[in-house]
């Protein structure tokens, strides 16, 4: 089974990026780099490769924990307060908080 972590950036990759292989390209890590780390699980990829992955995603690390622990997203939103969002921008966001309440009923 695979931890929340992980399966946040997997969700958050699909979401963002045609492709695993896509964003792997964005990040410029070899594409079977980040194979192997969503097979074992972002906790056992190295400090660096973490760093890429949320950097790529537009998130910190500690971002990717609150929203692995279910905090809200409008909580991490905020703290873009002073970022123009787009339209489909802000789709996404509205997307990813319906994924994260969503999690909360499993």
């Amino acid at each position: 089974m695979k931890d929340t972590r992980t399966e946040v950036v997997e969700k958050l990759i699909d979401e963002k990026f045609p492709s695993a292989k896509a964003f792997a390209e964005h990040i410029d890590i070899p594409y079977t780099t980040l194979k192997s780390i969503l097979k074992r699980g972002i906790g056992n990829a190295t400090v660096d490769n973490v760093l890429k992955i949320c950097k790529g995603l537009g998130i910190t690390t500690d971002q990717l924990e609150r929203i692995a622990n279910g905090e809200d997203i409008a909580t991490i939103a905020a703290h873009h307060d002073g970022d123009d969002w787009t339209e489909e921008e802000l789709e996404e966001i509205e997307q990813f908080k319906a994924f994260i309440r969503s999690k909360r009923n499993r």
